[in-house]
């Protein structure tokens, strides 16, 4: 499975150039995981609500070209790589409907309960890690 959310390039996102500030490609890469996580079936929300945390533990962009102010943007997100206590994702972010990648990197997620010790997502929620299991292809 892959998610794609699409988006338009914001005016406070670009530089004075009017290129998209490298700031902005972790904010872009959550919000791809954010949409692949709902549409897997169980939002972020709903996860944190089970009292599960998702830290960051890695994360990585390389630049391929300048997204532009106004520019179309599409994050797509496939689920990378799952183990019992962590849940990585990658990220190729395109502009232009289709066209050139702008963007590629990945991110590592931990799975924590809420005082941030690791927590074994098979025994916690076993029906979630089969769907995750699935959605890995």
């Amino acid at each position: 499975m892959q998610s794609e959310t699409q988006f338009i390039a914001r005016y406070a996102e670009t530089d004075q150039m009017g290129i998209v500030h490298h700031s902005n490609y972790p904010i872009w890469f959550e919000a791809g995981r954010t949409d692949f996580l709902k549409k897997s079936g169980m939002a972020n929300s709903k996860i944190e609500e089970l009292g599960i945390l998702l830290p960051l533990s890695h994360i990585d962009c390389a630049f391929k070209s300048p997204a532009r102010y106004e520019g179309e943007i599409m994050v797509k997100t496939p689920l990378w790589e799952m183990s019992r206590a962590r849940i990585e994702f990658e990220y190729e972010i395109v502009k232009d409907k289709g066209g050139a990648p702008t963007a590629i990197g990945g991110a590592s997620h931990a799975r924590a309960d809420k005082s941030l010790k690791p927590l074994n997502i098979e025994k916690k929620l076993p029906e979630r890690w089969c769907i995750l299991k699935k959605a890995m292809g």
